[in-house]
């Protein structure tokens, strides 16, 4: 049965609990970081993290420290009693849904002390929402924090690769600060249309949507150019997007993976990242799809 927390004492206390009572020698805890609106990609998370674990949790948090816009968090989806049905089909242990104050007691004048992504996280999406990377590697650290095992049990955190620089920060932050957390990644979850899932396409109009699958699109396109050996021709397919009048397009780069800074825009030599982030209508929309160059012919 899933329980609920709303409290660090009680999650805590939980996952303390479980760990001990694991039969497993070195029981492997595995967390789902959410905010929970939940869709198949989180569906996606859930069973590899269940497969993986001996414990379960999912966490959902809509966190304030990494929204630029105070309307954008207020609209965000919230459907906790949804979620909740999801997450007990999905075997969750525990559910860690804490309120705001419970996250950051005195908000919004705390927290005092929070987590810098650095020069990382202020590339593409950080330049673009200052301070965004920096909300995630807080929340991010916090959760870790509250929801780790006590040795010798081990954490498994599992994150979606359509927010591709969050996880490259994610994992940075984890490799800086000696956290005891292994980050397990799953390719993105595309609807039938190839639109990346995502709770904010919960407020999209149909038109609006037509117009989000144009961000696919610019993907797919640029990940048959690399494999085909062409010439990518980033400036002919931001133009493409530019012209229509509900995509406010952002930027459309191909980056190294590591670092997220950008590589050359020729042909392909080298595996790479291309990140795609416009507004499309009222929504703010992201994507990511990794591209490999063409194999060279052999013999």
């Amino acid at each position: 049965m899933t329980q609920l927390f709303d409290t660090v004492r009680g999650i805590r206390a939980a996952v303390v609990r479980a760990a001990q009572h694991s039969t497993a020698a070195r029981p492997v805890v595995g967390i789902v970081p959410t905010m929970g609106a939940l869709h198949s990609g989180h569906a996606a998370l859930l069973e590899s993290a269940r497969r993986s674990s001996d414990v379960l949790i999912a966490s959902v948090f809509v966190n304030p420290l990494q929204f630029d816009d105070p309307t954008d968090y207020q609209l965000y989806p919230r459907q906790l009693e949804v979620d909740l049905q999801m997450l007990a089909e999905h075997d969750a242990d525990f559910v860690f849904a804490p309120g705001l104050q419970e996250m950051y007691p005195g908000y919004p004048e705390g927290p005092l002390v929070r987590v810098s992504a650095g020069e990382l996280g202020r590339r593409w999406e950080g330049a673009s929402r200052p301070g965004h990377f920096d909300g995630v590697a807080t929340v991010v650290t916090k959760l870790f924090t509250i929801l780790s095992p006590p040795a010798p049990a081990e954490c498994e955190a599992w994150f979606g690769q359509k927010d591709a620089e969050q996880l490259a920060v994610i994992r940075r932050l984890v490799t800086d600060l000696n956290l005891p957390v292994r980050i397990r990644s799953l390719p993105s979850v595309r609807d039938e249309n190839g639109v990346a899932l995502s709770s904010r396409n919960l407020r999209l109009s149909e038109s609006d949507y037509d117009a989000a699958r144009s961000l696919s699109r610019a993907l797919f396109t640029l990940k048959a150019r690399a494999e085909t050996g062409g010439p990518l021709d980033l400036p002919g397919l931001r133009t493409q997007l530019q012209s229509s009048e509900r995509i406010d397009l952002d930027y459309l780069v191909v980056v190294d993976p590591a670092t997220l800074r950008e590589t050359a825009q020729g042909v392909l030599k080298q595996p790479a990242l291309a990140l795609i982030a416009a507004r499309v209508g009222p929504v703010r929309l992201i994507d990511t799809m990794d591209l490999r160059p063409a194999v060279p012919p052999t013999g």
